[in-house]
C-alpha cells in the first residue's frame, strides 16, 4: 500500500460524488419530458423514430404490457445477433475471413452453442465472452451484432428501473410509463451525446479506431507478429458507459489499444459508476424527497469502500509464498510493485488494479484491467461477493438501483416486523404481494448461481457428460482444490449477475458451459427483472400514506446501517458455505505455503 494509491482511490470517490447530482438532474429532466439543452436538436429525431416505428409515446402501459414489450424487444435482438454471428463468414467487413475456410489458423469457430452463449450474453447486458474477440469476430459482428446490444441492453435496464421508480412516485395509477419512449429517450438524450464525446476522448488518448486488416510486423528475432486492430474506440466507450464490459480484445481494458493511459483508465472507471450513481438522485427527485436517493447512494458507497479497502490491502500484502522463496524485491525502487503483481499491468499498479476490479464487479460491467484469477484469495473474494450480493453496489444501468430498492423493501419489512407495524417506504405500504416479488428476485439469482455451480463441479469429475462431445470428459479448470472451485463459482456468479468478468482460469468454450452459462444469464436478467416490474405494477396502484410518528424514517443513517446489514446477512446466509469452500479456505491454506 502507498499513500499515492490511497489518494487515487479517494480522488475517484470524490469526483464520482461531485458528478452524481448534475447527472441525476439531467436524467430526471430527460425522463420527465422536461426541456434540455439538446432538445432542439434531438426532438425532431425522436418524433421521426416514433413515426417510423408506429409508436404512440403518449399511450402509457400497464406493467404487464411494459414487460411484454421489453421481453419481445430483447428476444428479437437476441435472434438478430445470433444470425449475424452464424453468418459472419458471408457478411461484409470481415477482412480476416473469420468463420470461413480462409480464416487464420488461430481463429475460433462460431459454433451454434458459442453463438447462442454470445447472443444471450450481449442481450442480457452480461458480455460474458467464451472466445477471444480479435480471433473470432469480424468488424461487422463487433459493431452491429455486439455494440448494438451494448446500447440497447443498457437502455432496457434503465427503462425497467424507471418503471419501478414510477411505481413509488405515482399515486393510485394503473400505468408505469411507455417502454418505447423510455428506450428511445435513454438512447437519444443520455447515451448518444455522452458517447459521442467519450469516443473522441478515447481516440485522443490512443485507442484504435479503424477498419484496416490486422498488421503483420517483424520482430527483432525475425518472427512474425500479428497486431489486431479495428473500430475499438466506439465500442470501448459504450462498453464502459453502458456497463457492458465485453472487450474488443481478449485482454480487455488491460490492452493498450483499449486503455492506453492512466487518464483513460481513470475516466473509464468513472464512466462505469456515473449512470448508476446518477439514478439514485433520479429516484429522490421523482419521489419528491432527495434524501431517499442520498440514503441509497450512501449505502452503495459504504459497501464499495469496504470492498476496495479489503481488495487493495490484500493485494498489497501479497502472497506469503513469495517471501518464503526468498524472492528479493526492492520496494524502495518498485514502490507499489511490492505486493501481488501477478496478472496486473505495471503501468496501472496495485491501487488502480484493485480499484478497477472492485468497481467492475460492484457494477455489472465485467471489463477488467487485471486478471481476477491472479488476485489473492481475499482480493478475489471481493469481486465475487460484489456480484453475489445482487449487483446492487451501484450495479448495472438501472438494474443496480431496482435491485437496491428491492432490498430496501425487505429492510422496511423486517423493521416493521420488529415494531409490529405495517411497513412503509416513501409513502407506500409494503404488503404481502410486494414482499413475495422481492423474495422471488432474491431467490432467482441465488438458485441460478448455486445450482449451476453444483452442476459445473460435478461435470469437472472424470465422467462423461451428455452435453460434451462423444467419448470426451471435462477438465476445464486450470487449478485444483479451492481455487478451481472458485473459478466455477465465479463463472456462474458472473453470468447470473450479468457481470461478464471471469476468473480467467476456466476453459468455458464447451457445450456444457456455453449452454448453462447462457441460461444463467437469462435467469439473472429477466427472471429478476420481471418481479421488479410486477412490483412496480403493485406499488403504482397504491395511495400515498403520509408519514406519522410511528413511521420508520428511511433517509437516516440508521436506515442505511439496517439496509447494509440486511444485504450482508442475506448474502452471507446464501453464499457463505460456497465462499468457504473457495476463497476463504484458500486464504488460510495459502498461509501454510501451499498453492493450487
Amino acid at each position: 500500500m502507498t499513500l499515492v494509491g490511497w489518494i487515487q482511490i479517494a480522488l475517484y470517490c470524490l469526483v464520482l460524488l461531485l458528478l452524481t447530482k448534475p447527472m441525476g438532474v439531467y436524467m430526471t429532466r430527460v425522463m420527465e419530458g422536461e426541456k434540455t439543452l439538446l432538445e432542439p436538436m434531438l426532438k425532431p429525431l425522436e418524433r421521426l423514430i416514433y413515426k417510423l416505428s408506429g409508436v404512440k409515446p403518449e399511450e402509457e402501459m400497464h406493467w404487464s404490457t411494459y414487460a411484454y414489450a421489453l421481453l419481445a424487444f430483447s428476444l428479437v435482438g437476441a435472434l438478430f445477433t445470433y444470425a449475424i454471428l452464424r453468418l459472419q463468414g458471408v457478411l461484409p467487413l470481415n477482412p480476416m475471413g473469420f468463420s470461413t475456410a480462409a480464416a487464420p489458423s488461430y481463429a475460433t469457430a462460431m459454433t451454434p452453442d458459442l453463438a447462442f452463449n454470445t447472443a444471450m450474453s450481449f442481450t442480457t447486458n452480461t458480455n460474458w465472452q467464451s472466445y477471444s474477440g480479435e480471433n473470432t469476430l469480424s468488424y461487422l459482428s463487433q459493431m452491429l451484432g455486439l455494440a448494438y446490444h451494448n446500447w440497447v441492453s443498457a437502455a432496457v435496464g434503465m427503462a425497467a428501473c424507471l418503471a419501478l421508480i414510477r411505481g413509488f412516485a405515482r399515486r393510485s395509477a394503473k400505468t408505469v410509463g411507455n417502454f418505447w419512449q423510455d428506450l428511445v429517450r435513454s438512447l437519444l438524450y443520455i447515451f448518444f451525446p455522452i458517447m459521442f464525446a467519450y469516443s473522441l476522448f478515447l481516440v485522443s488518448q490512443g485507442v484504435v479506431q479503424n477498419f484496416s486488416p490486422y498488421t503483420v510486423a517483424s520482430t527483432i528475432e525475425g518472427e512474425k507478429q500479428i497486431i489486431p486492430q479495428g473500430p475499438v474506440g466506439s465500442q470501448e466507450a459504450i462498453k464502459m458507459l453502458g456497463i457492458n464490459g465485453g472487450g474488443f480484445f481478449n485482454a480487455n481494458s488491460a490492452h493498450p489499444f483499449e486503455n492506453p493511459t492512466p487518464f483513460s483508465n481513470f475516466v473509464e472507471m468513472l464512466s462505469i459508476f456515473i449512470l448508476p450513481a446518477g439514478l439514485t438522485y433520479v429516484f429522490g427527485k421523482m419521489v419528491k424527497d432527495t434524501r431517499q436517493g442520498w440514503a441509497l447512494l450512501s449505502t452503495m458507497y459504504v459497501l464499495f469502500i469496504i470492498g476496495i479497502i479489503i481488495c487493495y490491502c490484500s493485494e498489497s500484502f501479497g502472497n506469503p509464498n513469495i517471501s518464503a522463496q526468498n524472492v528479493e524485491t526492492s520496494t524502495k525502487i518498485l514502490g507499489d510493485l511490492g505486493g501481488n503483481m501477478e496478472g496486473k499491468e505495471v503501468r496501472f499498479g496495485l491501487a488502480n488494479s484493485a480499484l478497477f476490479a472492485t468497481i467492475t464487479s460492484a457494477a455489472s460491467c465485467g471489463a477488467v484491467n487485471c486478471m481476477h484469477d491472479s488476485l489473492t484469495p481475499l482480493g478475489g473474494l471481493v469481486p465475487l461477493l460484489n456480484i453475489q450480493l445482487g449487483e446492487i453496489v451501484f450495479g448495472g444501468v438501472g438494474s443496480g438501483l431496482y435491485g437496491m430498492l428491492i432490498f430496501a423493501i425487505l429492510t422496511v419489512f423486517i423493521a416493521g416486523l420488529m415494531v409490529g407495524r405495517t411497513p412503509e417506504y416513501v409513502g407506500k405500504k409494503i404488503e404481502q404481494k410486494d414482499v413475495k416479488m422481492a423474495m422471488l428476485f432474491v431467490l432467482a439469482g441465488s438458485f441460478s448461481i448455486l445450482v449451476f455451480t453444483a452442476l459445473g463441479g460435478v461435470c469437472e469429475l472424470p465422467a462423461k457428460c451428455p452435453l460434451n462431445s462423444p467419448g470426451a470428459t471435462y477438465n476445464n479448470v486450470n487449478n485444483a482444490g479451492p481455487h478451481g472451485f472458485s473459478e466455477i463459482l465465479y463463472c456462474f456468479s458472473s453470468c447470473t449477475g450479468n457481470n461478464g468478468s471471469a476468473f480467467a482460469g476456466l476453459t468455458c468454450n464447451t457445450p456444457f458451459y456455453n449452454l448453462t452459462s447462457g441460461l444463467a444469464m437469462l435467469i439473472g436478467r429477466f427472471l429478476m427483472m420481471i418481479p421488479a416490474l410486477a412490483l412496480a405494477g403493485s406499488l403504482v396502484q397504491k395511495k400515498y400514506v403520509p408519514p406519522s410518528r410511528g413511521t420508520f424514517p428511511t433517509h437516516t443513517w440508521l436506515f442505511v446501517g439496517l439496509l447494509i446489514s440486511v444485504i450482508l446477512i442475506v448474502g452471507a446466509l446464501t453464499f457463505f458455505p460456497a465462499l468457504t469452500l473457495g476463497p476463504i479456505v484458500e486464504h488460510f491454506i495459502m498461509h501454510t505455503l501451499k498453492v493450487f
